[in-house]
């Protein structure tokens, strides 16, 4: 069995928690991108030119990228320190849920190219899944802390 040295244990049992809520928070914004990205094609004139600069579709592509990639490594990294921490995955609705997340992300992100194609169907698929992902990132955010807090009583 592969042991975490004491030094480390809290580093790396918090990590998975600290990140998670550092990607609430960059989800947010990209939901906030997003809005702005979907804005701008209703809009004209100086409030089109405006957005149009400050390039906040290129930021919701880039945001969304780091969002995927950290979320997957995060979600991986979460069920190992638990893993080794306990010899033991707890499936429970907090795993199961953050899976679904993240199967939830990749998704989102694969409807990209048909969006840039101009289908409706996959900007209102994307919308829906990533509100959805939204709101269970919320939902993961309190169970989390509820299994820090148990973690810190046992400890």
């Amino acid at each position: 069995m592969i042991e975490i040295p004491e030094p480390l244990k809290p580093v790396v049992t918090f990590a998975h928690p600290v990140l998670m809520w550092i990607l609430f928070a960059l989800t947010l914004y990209a939901m906030y991108l997003g809005i702005q990205t979907r804005r701008l094609r209703s809009l004209s004139g100086e409030e089109k030119k405006a957005l149009i600069q400050s390039k906040v579709n290129i930021k919701h592509h880039q945001v969304g990228a780091i969002l995927l990639a950290l979320m997957v490594m995060g979600t991986i990294g979460g069920m190992a320190v638990t893993y080794i921490n306990n010899g033991k995955l707890f499936v429970g609705p907090h795993l199961i849920v953050g899976l679904g997340m993240t199967a939830l992300i990749a998704i989102s992100a694969s409807l990209t190219p048909f969006m840039q194609k101009g289908s409706e169907a996959a900007r209102a698929l994307h919308m829906t899944l990533n509100l959805f992902l939204v709101i269970l990132f919320g939902w993961q955010a309190v169970t989390g802390l509820q299994i820090v807090q148990r973690i810190l009583n046992a400890s």
